[in-house]
């Protein structure tokens, strides 16, 4: 790195000094949260958002993915404050969208476009943090025909630091172990349960193959061999390739050269969020070891196997855990604006 982390930081925040900044609220901006936040501020400002998440997706169902996952990687880093949106600048050439663990992080310019409608409706009052939320909810209800749902409150204000060491420091890595996924979780106060639960959303999105190399040479016991020779062949297709998460959603030649017995289970509809990550993974036919794992321990597992056994109520409680992870609050002191570019900090 040209510039050490702590330069960085240092940086960062003597130039958010200058700002008109506005010091979050208590617990950074997690404490004062409210459902019908906008509604005197910025009136139906969430049908806008709806209204733009929803055209996304009916161009590209992957968009709705890519939302669902923002939620998770912007919240789980310095808590819901917007930094995962930041672009590189020669001030700060390492956001967290550049850490390794943020590759094929996307919809950024499904985000653009609704602050833009955002900012012509009401212009200064809607921060990127909530626009994240209110996205990420829609997606997830939308990708299953309405069954996963909540209120989302809000009053989130935008972060002013975005470090891709934060990322790496927070996010869980493909290759942890159950028991480094357990440690991960639990730091920011999540359960195993809700590990699990949120491990779901592995139902939809894609991976890239340098986030799953370990499952190309593991044993028939982790893996079912004619799915990592399906996983193989296009691993093999390029320097770094993109593959289903779910492999009911995988190209029917592709299942049908490596895979033959599986045909009849592909979806006609992809990307979309139910509780078939479950199943799967049962049938040891998931893309990460970070999935395998679950099953490698006896809470994880009792509620894998509870999860694919109802899938109701794993849409309740995967609702549940959406709405805890958007509660997640920024870093004690840190100062928040609202920002006119989620890809940029400036304020009003």
């Amino acid at each position: 790195m040209k510039v050490s982390v702590a330069a960085v930081a240092v940086a960062l925040l003597a130039a958010a000094a200058v700002l008109m900044t506005v010091p979050a609220p208590a617990e950074g901006s997690g404490h004062h949260l409210k459902v019908g936040y906008y509604d005197k501020k910025c009136r139906g400002v969430e049908n806008v958002v709806k209204y733009h998440v929803a055209k996304a997706i009916k161009a590209n169902r992957k968009a709705g993915a890519a939302l669902v996952r923002l939620i998770f990687h912007d919240c789980f880093v310095r808590g819901c404050d917007g930094s995962v949106l930041l672009d590189p600048t020669p001030a700060n050439p390492h956001t967290e969208k550049t850490a390794p663990i943020n590759i094929g992080l996307a919809a950024f310019e499904v985000i653009d476009e609704i602050k833009a409608a955002v900012e012509a409706r009401c212009p200064g009052t809607v921060s990127c943090a909530d626009i994240v939320i209110y996205a990420a909810r829609d997606a997830a209800s939308i990708l299953s025909n309405g069954h996963v749902h909540f209120d989302a409150p809000a009053g989130r204000l935008d972060g002013v630091v975005s470090l891709a060491a934060d990322a790496q420091r927070d996010l869980p890595d493909s290759t942890f172990t159950i028991e480094e996924l357990i440690h991960n979780f639990k730091r920011k106060n999540f359960t195993v349960e809700e590990l699990v639960i949120l491990s779901g959303a592995h139902a939809i999105g894609v991976g890239h193959c340098s986030s799953l190399r370990a499952r190309l040479t593991a044993p028939p016991s982790q893996i079912v061999p004619a799915y990592r020779n399906l996983l193989a062949g296009k691993c093999a297709a390029g320097p770094d390739p993109i593959v289903p998460n779910n492999v009911r959603d995988e190209d029917p030649a592709a299942v049908a050269a490596a895979f033959p017995s599986f045909l009849k289970k592909l979806r006609k509809v992809k990307d979309f969020l139910d509780n078939s990550y479950y199943h799967n993974n049962l049938a040891r036919i998931v893309t990460f070891n970070s999935d395998w794992q679950l099953l490698t321990e006896k809470e994880a597992l009792g509620h894998v196997k509870e999860y694919a056994e109802n899938g109701t109520l794993w849409d309740e409680d995967f609702s549940d855990a959406l709405l805890k992870l958007s509660k997640l609050p920024m870093p004690h002191g840190s100062k928040g604006v609202i920002r006119k570019n989620c890809r940029c900090v400036s304020h009003y």
